[in-house]
């Protein structure tokens, strides 16, 4: 659906701050090749605590942080072949189901009592290790977002990780407004950004900026042949929920996967993808020096100057929650409307399924656990309405 590029001020209240995710879709914890067979890594996922490993053979898995005994968190344990070693007892349990399927103190021929740790489905690709937080059922139904740069060595590529002390919509509007071009004009930024294109459909937003650069930066990163000149090109800026994508045509790529930690904490890992102007024969040695330099002394001077302005947001909100502000980057209400579209399609779903988990779910509370709904509805303190998010 094309939607309006004029700029009109909106009234809007800070609901938005307030909605929880859809975990109906792959989060990503982490750099696969910084977890090592054997080591265990704790992990949050929107308030839920996971235990991530590599068993001796390699293998991935993903349980919830909390022994099913006394609910000692799980990272605190060991790795015994394919399952987990809770530091406490010594409980064993299998990667794969959960199940327990060990107790160091009981005979071998004893049958084993009846605890299983909730898992996740795991998976690693693009060098990052993906959780899907959600119903497994549902896994098939959703894919890990397509990076076709990666691999390519035509391509020079930049990590990065970042950690916010902010709500994940914060984060998320930062990466779709262009405008705030204006925050980096010290360090060469882009500059005149004019919106020309907007579209929304269930799940994506998608806005066509037009931006200028100018400087040393520019050139160096291909932007322009002369530091002294203007070079204007269009960027498109994509949001696929729960994740960015964002390029400037045959010059760079970005790929911004968020993992929303807690309604005050995020986390990012991104890749960055930049055409260098070198012949393969003289990029190839130097890529990972080059790579750790552009991150290190050009993207973490721009993410300084963003991870400052997102906690100061969040701050002013915890200070005076029920205050309104004025926007008028439709792009930004279009990606509100669609935030909270996606956390109200998975309330629906998840209450709606509850009914056939009730059985279930009085029998895992007669034993203290939280029900089903229980946990649906603790994602957010409340479920925002889309009224006054500009629809």
């Amino acid at each position: 659906m094309e939607l309006a590029t004029a700029l009109k001020g909106q009234t809007v209240q800070n609901v938005i701050r307030t909605v929880g995710i859809n975990p109906n879709h792959w989060y990503p914890i982490g750099w696969a090749d910084r977890l090592k067979p054997g080591q265990i890594m704790p992990v949050m996922i929107w308030q839920q605590a996971i235990a991530v490993y590599r068993d001796q053979e390699g293998q991935l898995h993903a349980l919830e942080d909390a022994c099913p005994h006394r609910g000692v968190a799980l990272h605190k344990g060991k790795v015994h072949g394919k399952h987990i070693a809770c530091a406490y007892h010594g409980w064993e349990f299998d990667g794969d189901t959960g199940a327990c399927a060990k107790i160091p103190y009981l005979p071998d021929e004893q049958k084993l009592p009846c605890a299983n740790a909730r898992s996740y489905p795991i998976q690693e690709k693009y060098n990052l290790l993906w959780v899907f937080p959600g119903d497994a059922a549902q896994v098939e139904a959703h894919d890990i977002p397509s990076v076709p740069e990666y691999g390519d060595m035509g391509w020079l590529m930049v990590p990065v990780t970042a950690h916010f002390k902010a709500h994940f919509t914060i984060c998320n509007e930062n990466a779709m407004d262009v405008f705030h071009g204006f925050l980096h004009e010290e360090l060469q930024g882009w500059f005149d950004p004019v919106l020309l294109d907007l579209k929304q459909t269930e799940d994506l937003v998608r806005a066509e900026y037009q931006v200028s650069y100018k400087g040393r930066l520019a050139k160096f990163l291909g932007l322009s042949d002369r530091a002294d000149e203007v070079t204007t090109l269009p960027i498109a800026v994509q949001y696929r929920y729960p994740h960015f994508a964002s390029a400037l045509k045959g010059v760079s790529s970005l790929y911004l996967m968020r993992s929303p930690v807690s309604p005050t904490e995020s986390r990012s890992f991104a890749l960055f993808f930049f055409r260098v102007k070198l012949p393969q024969w003289l990029l190839n040695p130097i890529r990972p020096v080059l790579s750790d330099f552009i991150q290190r002394f050009l993207l973490q001077r721009f993410l300084r100057q963003d991870v400052e302005m997102m906690e100061s947001e969040q701050q002013a909100y915890l200070r005076h929650p029920s205050r309104r502000y004025v926007e008028i980057n439709p792009a930004i209400l279009a990606l509100q409307r669609l935030t909270v579209r996606q956390y109200e399609q998975f309330v629906q779903q998840s209450s709606h399924s509850s009914g056939q988990l009730q059985h279930h779910n009085a029998a895992r509370s007669s034993i203290g656990a939280p029900s089903t709904i229980e946990a649906v509805m603790s994602n957010a303190v409340e479920t925002p309405s889309l009224e006054g998010l500009g629809q």
